[in-house]
């Protein structure tokens, strides 16, 4: 897994792919929070660890101390050769969320219509047809994998839905979003992922050159900024945001959400039995089991609270930490249904919030009330053998429930 030394003290060496994190970095979150509220890291280039809701919120707000573009992965790229690899291909990343102003304004303002309350609720119909079909599959077994069944099939296919591409690479798309997210640590997945999603939509364009749709690519190919069109290395880059950021960040959410009401039978019973309880319970899950940890690369040294940040490491985007900080959230640590006040950070703070913050809520909430009407009694099949991925966005990979 890389950087595989036994972790002395998670002040001064934590690891966000240690199993032990990735299992349960929630009681990891509370000693820090007492002892060391900012922990650091010589690990994978080294980096920062803020716990508060104080110091997360603060971080990203901060984007002239903390610029994205210097880079938002949690790790460094997986080639130290400058002639090679995705930065070559890619060189504004992936914006809007890796790009500072001007670039960041404008690509964000070209995506949020796409992605906008009214547009998500036009995906509403396809995502419950999907979820429906999903189930179909599966429901006369009496089992199911919730998160490799369900959960990982929903947002990889509305994602290919707005951007034009065929719905039956799915697998494929996943193939290459898990390589990026959830093996980053591995620098031949890693980059066999990224130069997959780039080649494919190097690919796109040059089809949807010559046969356009009613898709984002599409349209983005035929905008003009500032009366010229956008160069083709920022489309590439912000299509497999698209598919990288939409796909297994909200996949992770779907599968906690589900995981929690299979391993919590009396929160299932009532929200079967309240459905009113529906908008307030998905943003209790989305505080809960917040999937995404961003980071921001110093381009100089800073200096935070006493911590000497030195320019080349990265600062954390700790939003899931930040959601379970008691000195915001009454009871932190429980899924409360109801929970009235709920000033969650989980599609993140500042001008990088989440785009698609309107689109993933809706698929979240399909996805459960669609389950929960197939579904409405299940339990996990074993507790004990519930799998989850973790570093940059964390979920559940496998977790097998009986019906």
């Amino acid at each position: 897994m890389g950087d595989t030394q036994d972790i002395i003290d998670w002040a001064t060496d934590y690891d966000i792919f240690d199993p032990r994190y990735v299992n349960d970095p929630f009681r990891i979150w509370d000693t820090l929070r007492q002892s060391c509220p900012i922990a650091h890291t010589s690990r994978w280039g080294g980096s920062w660890l803020p716990t508060t809701y104080e110091d997360v919120t603060n971080i990203a707000r901060d984007i002239e101390t903390f610029p994205s573009g210097g880079g938002i992965a949690v790790i460094p790229p997986t080639t130290n050769d400058p002639n090679a690899g995705p930065p070559q291909l890619l060189p504004y990343g992936v914006p809007p969320i890796s790009a500072d102003p001007p670039l960041h304004t404008w690509t964000r303002r070209l995506i949020l219509p796409w992605m906008s309350p009214q547009k998500s609720a036009s995906y509403e119909p396809m995502t419950r047809e999907l979820c429906d079909r999903l189930i179909d599959g599966f429901i006369e077994s009496g089992r199911a994998d919730l998160a490799a069944d369900y959960a990982q099939q929903i947002p990889v296919r509305v994602i290919a839905h707005i951007l034009g591409v065929p719905t039956d690479m799915s697998d494929t798309f996943t193939g290459w979003v898990r390589d990026v997210l959830e093996f980053a640590y591995d620098a031949e997945r890693r980059q066999r992922g990224t130069m997959g999603v780039i080649q494919f939509f190097i690919d796109a364009l040059a089809e949807r050159r010559e046969n356009p749709g009613d898709d984002l690519i599409s349209e983005l190919l035929h905008t003009r900024i500032d009366g010229e069109p956008i160069e083709d290395s920022i489309i590439i880059g912000m299509c497999a945001l698209m598919l990288i950021a939409g796909v297994d960040t909200t996949w992770s959410a779907i599968g906690s959400s589900i995981w929690h009401l299979a391993s919590h039978p009396a929160d299932r019973r009532r929200l079967v039995a309240e459905p009113d309880l529906m908008p307030t319970a998905i943003e209790e899950f989305l505080r809960a089991y917040s999937p995404v940890t961003m980071a921001r690369r110093l381009l100089e040294d800073v200096e935070y609270k006493g911590c000497p940040m030195k320019a080349g490491e990265r600062v954390l985007m700790n939003f899931p930490g930040a959601n379970r900080d008691p000195e915001v959230f009454d009871r932190p640590d429980e899924v409360i249904l109801d929970r009235a006040i709920n000033r969650h950070v989980a599609f993140g703070a500042g001008i990088h919030r989440c785009a698609g913050s309107n689109l993933a809520r809706m698929e979240l909430r399909v996805s459960i009330e669609t389950w929960l009407a197939r579904l409405p009694e299940f339990e996990l099949l074993d507790p004990a053998a519930v799998t989850w991925a973790g570093g940059q966005v964390r979920g559940p990979r496998s977790a097998v429930v009986t019906f």
